[in-house]
């Protein structure tokens, strides 16, 4: 039986995807490993010729809304993006924060996978935008979206640079 994911990265979709730490350990508190994550990202996207509609880095998980100029490339673009962010966050935990990362135990940075909902139309774009960028909100991180540093509502709401190129696909 051919795998879901793998049909629907078939056709030119916009993914919302989210995947999160391991065990829900909020690995993400700090600033440097959310900005490792912002970072390979960007690289990832600039790699793959990618658009970033919207983004935010929780605490403990990543919500992304992605298009690709091909199909089939979801599923090494967050594998890649996921591998390449956890090494450079397991080398700065071991350098700035070695009695956390050897409580780690060897777990992961991230949960083995990730989930994706394909997005056919600009309403529901807008929707899983608005719902990533209160997420900090919701967790009581910032009073309003666009204060949270690692999240694209700063782009959308003040026009202002947040890490990564933002696209629009619709």
């Amino acid at each position: 039986m051919p795998n879901p994911r793998r049909i629907y990265d078939r056709e030119l979709y916009t993914h919302f995807v989210t995947f999160s730490c391991y065990n829900r350990r909020k690995l993400l508190d700090l600033e440097m490993p959310r900005n490792i994550v912002v970072g390979n990202l960007n690289a990832a996207i600039h790699a793959r010729a990618a658009k970033c509609v919207g983004f935010v880095i929780m605490t403990d998980h990543v919500h992304a809304a992605l298009w690709f100029p091909e199909p089939g490339q979801l599923s090494e673009f967050i594998q890649t993006w996921k591998r390449r962010s956890s090494e450079e966050i397991n080398r700065w935990y071991r350098r700035e924060n070695i009695e956390y990362f050897q409580s780690l135990d060897d777990d992961p940075i991230w949960q083995s996978k990730y989930y994706s909902f394909e997005i056919y139309s600009e309403s529901k774009l807008e929707e899983k935008l608005n719902y990533m960028h209160v997420n900090p909100v919701r967790a009581g991180l910032v009073q309003r979206g666009v204060e949270w540093r690692w999240s694209s509502a700063r782009y959308y709401l003040d026009g202002r640079s947040v890490g990564v190129p933002i696209e629009w696909v619709f």
